[in-house]
């Protein structure tokens, strides 16, 4: 068994963006058919939908504006994925780091999930006042009414109003989701790749259809935990101040009372679908990076 290299969460944060990028592209043209069944209009009596569904969104913008028609507006996901994914693989990194008292020590899974969650408390930390900012803008556009000029605008006006608080409004929740999530999804990704690897070989000589599927589980396995707080963290940060006052708990009573359990699974399908491919492009993004850091500076 080849010696194992030492971890370096800088390695990391370079590798984690690289797979961050892979992740857009491999996941963008399923967000440009996702948007668009989401936002056609209904139809006149008598005439059939735009689309009847997502394959055949995915034919007619196919056939209509080429391949490029699925990729329209990825550069904003780009600018911010990546800085996102590199932070959350450099927080994984030194979570594993931490958690050594020697360079050769083979962690846990109960390990590798705590370093999990540690890259999720550095996401959220980046995501909440973007993702604040995100659901006011789009309310915003619904109700018509024009109080932010654009998302500096927004960010400018909720810290003269409340501080630094009113900025990361939904922190709690977006951490509900963030940190069991990543987890999950690093701890999944470990165990199938130990799992998939061949006895005597070790997990770095893995072959591409094996890493692939590893980080394609490890995307289904984070969302599976991280959707009933997607829905609750949306519904919470776009109500009007004061209709929650005790926060998620009210929001999930709310739910379950009007709704039931099955609501905190709304678009499971579309994220589902989306979840195996983007992430099993990351993960292949990100091995073949830390490959390339590992020959180009072996001592890093």
């Amino acid at each position: 068994m080849s010696k194992q290299q030492p971890i370096s969460p800088l390695k990391n944060f370079f590798a984690g963006g690289f797979g961050g990028v892979c992740l857009v592209f491999a996941g963008h043209p399923l967000d440009t058919i996702k948007v668009r069944l989401q936002t056609q209009s209904k139809p006149s009596p008598g005439q059939s939908a735009l689309y009847a569904g997502t394959f055949d969104c995915f034919k007619k913008t196919l056939a209509r504006e080429g391949v490029k028609g699925l990729y329209k507006g990825m550069a904003a996901p780009i600018i911010g994925v990546t800085p996102m994914f590199a932070v959350c693989f450099f927080g994984f990194g030194l979570g594993k780091k931490l958690q050594q008292k020697h360079p050769e020590d083979v962690l846990t899974y109960p390990q590798l999930f705590a370093a999990g969650m540690l890259s999720g408390v550095f996401t959220t930390a980046i995501m909440a006042p973007g993702e604040r900012i995100k659901c006011l803008l789009q309310i915003q556009a619904a109700s018509g009414e024009v109080k932010y000029a654009g998302p500096m605008d927004c960010m400018k006006q909720l810290y003269k109003e409340s501080g630094i608080r009113g900025v990361y409004k939904g922190t709690a929740l977006t951490l509900m989701r963030d940190v069991p999530a990543s987890g999950m999804y690093f701890m999944t990704y470990e165990w199938l790749k130990n799992s998939l690897t061949p006895e005597g070989k070790s997990p770095n000589e893995l072959s591409v259809p094996s890493v692939l599927f590893a980080g394609g589980m490890a995307g289904i396995f984070n969302w599976a935990v991280a959707i009933p707080p997607d829905v609750l963290k949306s519904r919470f940060q776009t109500a009007p101040e004061g209709k929650y006052p005790n926060g998620f708990r009210d929001v999930l009573r709310e739910l379950l009372r009007e709704e039931g359990i099955g609501s905190l699974y709304k678009g499971f399908n579309a994220v589902m679908l989306r979840a195996f491919p983007a992430n099993a492009a990351c993960f292949l993004g990100f091995e073949f990076a830390m490959k390339f850091l590992n020959w180009l500076a072996p001592n890093l």
